[in-house]
C-alpha cells in the first residue's frame, strides 16, 4: 500500500463533518457494495460469464462523492464505481441486471459491461454513456463542463441557480493517458466547473505505480495552472466526505476545476478476468488494514453513533437486500434477440428536402462560402450552437476562411480556437450533447483526424447503441479532405473508408455549393455524430473543370436529407434505351473528373453523386445499375480495400442479373501518402484522362 497522505489537505477549507445519519447510510451502503463483491465471487459460475470489476476498497470515497452530487449535476464514473452508483440511489437489483446482461438493465438493456452506466432519470445526476477505454471519459466529461459554462454564459441553462458541476471519476493509472492532459488543459484554460476524482490504488492491472508513472496525480496536476488540488485518504469516509465537500464547494462557487487525489486500497481483483492471485503476491496483505468498512465500523462505535447491534442489523439488511435482489435478477428476462439492431442511430430530424434550393435571382457561390453561410445561419437561429477548432476563431476564421468573421459576429464564447487537440475537439462534443449544447467542430485537415479516432470510436459512435438509445451524440465534425495540386503527404488525404468502418457515425460528402449548404444544416440537426467531408479542391472551384461546384445559393433554412443520392449528369434516354450507356457512381471530385471525361462519350455517361456515404442511398445505386447495366465506381482514395471496392462487390452480388459487364472500379494508387511533387501526385491520383480511358473500356465491353 502506498504511503497515506495527510487525512485531508486543503488549508483553505473547513473540515466538513458528515451528519450521523449520513455516516450510518454510508455504513449500510459500504456493506451493500462489499456484499455485491462477495456474492459475485461466490457465484463465479454465473457472474464470471461477463467481465466485471467492483469498488471493494474504494467504497468510502465513492460514497462521499455520490452524497455530494445533486440531480442537476452530471457524472462520468468509471468501471469500478458501483459504490458510487449505490450512493446515488440505484438498487443492487439494477446493477445486477447489467451484470447479467438482462433486458431491463436500466443503463444499456443488456448491451454493455457492469459498472458502465448511462442514466437519465428524475432525481439523479445525468450520466452519459461510459466506455471501458481508460481515461477516455475525461474529455467528454470536460466537454460537459464546457457546455455548462457556455449555456450559463448565454442564459440558456435552466438549472443555473443550482450551479451544476461535473464529476469525472478516474483511476490514477489512467491519468497517464495523453487525452487526460488535453482535458485538464481545457479545464484550466476555460476555468470549467469540473471535479476530477482520481482514485489511486497503486495498481494498473498488474503494473504498479512505480512502473507506470514518475509522479502521482496530485503531483502531476501541479503543472496545470489554475487547477485547484486536494489530496485525501480515500479509505476514510469522514475524511473523504470533507474533502469532496470542499471540492464541490470550490467548483460550484468559483466555476473552476478541482482535482481530488484519493488513495485507496485495492481489496478485490482488478476485474473478474484478471484475478489478484495471479499478480498481487503478498501485496493484498498490505492493503487489507486500510479496508474502509471496518474503519468506519470502529469510528461509529468510538463516536457513540451506533451500537454493535445496530451495526450488525445494518449489515444484515445489506446481506438480505443483495441476496434477494440476486435471485430476482437471475429470473429477470433476457433481451429479445429481435431487438439486437435497435438504436444504431436516433431517428433523423430531417427526412424531406425543404426550403428553396435555387431562389430567383440568387447569385452563384463557392462551396466554401455556402458552408460559411450555413454555419452563420445556424449560429443566428440556434443559441445553443457553438463552433470551435484550430484557427476557426479570432481574426483568421479558418485556414480556408471557412469561418471568416464568425467570431466577430457571434462572440468568442461561441466561436473560438482550441489548442492542437484533435481528441478534445472530437470527444468534447459528446459532453456538449449530453448537456444540451450543440457543437460544430473542425479538424483542420483530414490527415490529422487520427488523434481524434479514440474519441470518435469509443465515446461518440457507440453511445446511442450502448445506452439503449438514451444518449445519441449530436455532433457535427467538419473535415477538409482531398488533394488539389501540391498539397503534399499531410494535407491531401482522403479518409472516408476508415471512417466508414466506424459504425454508429454518419459520413457526408457534398460536391457542390447547394448540396453543401443543405447537407450541413441537416448534419447539424441530426441527433447523431456526423462527419462532413469537404473537398478542398472544390472549395473555390479554382481547379479546372470544377466550375459546376459553384451553384446559386439556396435560401436560409434550405435543408437536404442525409442519405439521398442525386443524378449529377443524366444519360441520354435514347442512348439508354439502346443499351449504350453506363453509370459512374462517385462523390466529391469524382463528379468533375467524370463530367470532363464523359465529353468523349456524349449522352452515354450518367453520374450518380452519392452525397452521403453512410447512410448510403443503395436504392438509387440499384436503380441506376438496372437502368444502365454497366457501372464504374470511382473514388479519390487508394482503391485497395476501399469503400469503392466494397460497394462494387455489393453491386456484383445484388445486381448480378442486370449487369452486362463486370463492375469497374477506379481510384488512387495503393500508396501510403500523396507525394508533394505535382507530377508524382498526378501519377498517383485519378483524373479525367484516366476516367475516360476506363469509360472507353467499360462502354466497349
Amino acid at each position: 500500500m502506498t504511503t497515506q497522505p495527510a487525512p485531508f489537505s486543503d488549508p483553505a477549507s473547513p473540515f466538513t463533518v458528515p451528519r450521523p445519519d449520513t455516516q450510518m447510510r454510508a455504513y449500510r451502503l459500504m456493506h451493500t457494495a462489499a456484499e455485491l463483491a462477495r456474492l459475485y465471487e461466490e457465484n463465479k459460475a454465473v457472474t464470471a460469464r461477463y467481465v466485471h470489476a467492483t469498488a471493494r476498497g474504494h467504497e468510502a470515497v465513492q460514497l462521499a462523492a455520490a452524497f455530494h452530487l445533486r440531480p442537476t449535476d452530471y457524472a462520468a464514473p468509471y468501471y469500478r464505481d458501483d459504490a458510487l452508483l449505490l450512493g446515488l440511489g440505484l438498487a443492487p437489483y439494477e446493477l445486477m441486471l447489467q451484470l447479467l446482461a438482462k433486458r431491463d438493465d436500466p443503463f444499456s438493456g443488456g448491451r454493455t459491461y457492469y459498472g458502465h452506466p448511462s442514466l437519465r432519470r428524475e432525481g439523479f445526476p445525468v450520466i452519459p454513456h461510459q466506455s471501458s477505454a481508460t481515461g477516455m471519459q475525461a474529455i467528454p466529461a470536460t466537454g460537459m463542463a464546457h457546455g455548462i459554462k457556455y449555456l450559463e454564459s448565454q442564459g440558456l441553462l435552466k438549472t443555473a441557480d443550482q450551479r451544476p458541476v461535473v464529476l469525472c471519476s478516474i483511476g490514477d493509472g489512467a491519468m497517464t493517458e495523453g487525452e487526460v492532459s488535453e482535458a485538464l488543459q481545457m479545464a484550466v484554460l476555460h476555468q470549467l466547473p469540473i471535479i476530477f476524482l482520481v482514485q489511486d490504488n497503486d495498481w494498473g492491472i498488474s503494473a504498479t505505480g512505480r512502473e507506470m508513472r514518475a509522479m502521482n496525480a496530485y503531483e502531476f496536476a501541479a503543472g496545470f495552472k489554475g487547477l485547484h488540488r486536494l489530496k485525501i485518504d480515500g479509505a476514510d469516509f469522514a475524511v473523504s466526505y470533507a474533502g469532496l465537500a470542499a471540492a464541490f464547494a470550490h467548483a460550484r462557487d468559483t466555476r473552476g476545476p478541482v482535482l481530488v487525489h484519493a488513495t485507496c486500497p485495492l481489496l478485490a481483483h482488478h476485474t473478474s478476468g484478471v484475478r489478484r492471485e495471479k499478480y498481487r503476491g503478498d501485496n493484498l496483505a498490505q492493503h487489507e488494514p486500510h479496508d474502509p468498512l471496518p474503519r468506519l465500523h470502529r469510528q461509529l462505535l468510538d463516536m457513540g453513533l451506533a451500537t454493535e447491534a445496530e451495526l450488525d442489523d445494518l449489515a444484515a439488511q445489506a446481506r438480505t437486500t443483495v441476496a434477494t435482489d440476486y435471485q430476482r435478477a437471475l429470473q429477470a428476462a433476457d433481451p429479445d434477440p429481435a431487438t439486437f439492431a435497435d438504436h444504431e442511430f436516433a431517428p433523423p430530424a430531417v427526412t424531406e428536402e425543404a426550403g428553396e434550393r435555387s431562389p430567383a435571382g440568387a447569385e452563384k457561390v463557392t462551396m466554401v462560402d455556402a458552408a460559411l453561410h450555413a454555419v452563420d445561419d445556424i449560429l443566428r437561429e440556434f443559441p445553443e450552437a457553438l463552433f470551435y477548432g484550430q484557427d476557426v476563431g479570432g481574426a483568421l476564421g479558418g485556414v480556408f476562411r471557412e469561418a471568416a468573421l464568425l467570431a466577430q459576429k457571434h462572440g468568442a464564447a461561441r466561436v473560438f480556437n482550441t489548442p492542437i487537440q484533435e481528441a478534445y475537439i472530437v470527444g468534447s462534443t459528446a459532453g456538449m450533447s449530453a448537456v444540451g449544447a450543440k457543437a460544430i467542430v473542425e479538424i483542420q485537415f483530414a490527415d490529422y483526424i487520427w488523434p481524434g479516432l479514440n474519441q470518435l470510436v469509443e465515446e461518440l459512435s457507440k453511445s446511442c447503441y450502448l445506452s439503449n438509445g438514451q444518449f445519441p451524440v449530436q455532433s457535427l465534425i467538419r473535415v477538409p479532405v482531398g488533394a488539389y495540386g501540391g498539397g503534399g503527404p499531410y494535407h491531401s488525404g482522403s479518409v472516408e473508408s476508415t471512417l466508414l468502418n466506424i459504425r454508429g457515425i454518419k459520413v457526408v460528402y457534398p460536391s457542390n455549393a447547394a448540396d453543401m449548404k443543405g447537407l450541413l444544416r441537416a448534419a447539424f440537426l441530426d441527433p447523431n455524430p456526423v462527419v462532413l467531408l469537404e473537398h478542398k479542391g472544390l472549395y473555390w472551384s479554382k481547379v479546372p473543370g470544377t466550375e459546376d461546384a459553384r451553384t446559386p445559393e439556396p435560401a436560409i433554412g434550405y435543408v437536404l436529407p442525409l442519405g439521398q443520392a442525386a443524378i449529377a449528369q443524366p444519360a441520354d434516354p435514347e442512348q439508354t434505351r439502346r443499351g449504350a450507356t453506363c453509370v459512374v457512381i462517385t462523390y466529391g471530385m469524382g463528379v468533375y473528373w467524370t463530367k470532363a471525361a464523359s465529353q468523349q462519350f456524349p449522352g452515354r455517361v450518367e453520374i450518380l453523386d452519392l452525397r452521403t456515404l453512410n447512410p448510403l442511398d443503395y436504392e438509387a445505386v440499384e436503380r441506376a445499375v438496372r437502368q444502365h447495366s454497366k457501372v464504374l465506381v470511382l473514388t479519390e482514395e487508394p482503391l485497395l480495400n476501399s469503400f469503392a471496392e466494397s460497394l462494387a462487390g455489393r453491386i456484383q452480388r445484388t445486381c448480378f442479373q442486370h449487369l452486362d459487364a463486370p463492375v469497374f472500379t477506379l481510384g488512387a494508387a495503393n500508396l501510403p501518402a500523396i507525394p508533394l511533387n505535382v507530377a508524382l501526385e498526378n501519377q498517383m491520383l485519378p483524373n479525367a484522362e484516366k476516367v475516360a480511358k476506363t469509360l472507353g473500356e467499360l462502354l466497349g465491353w
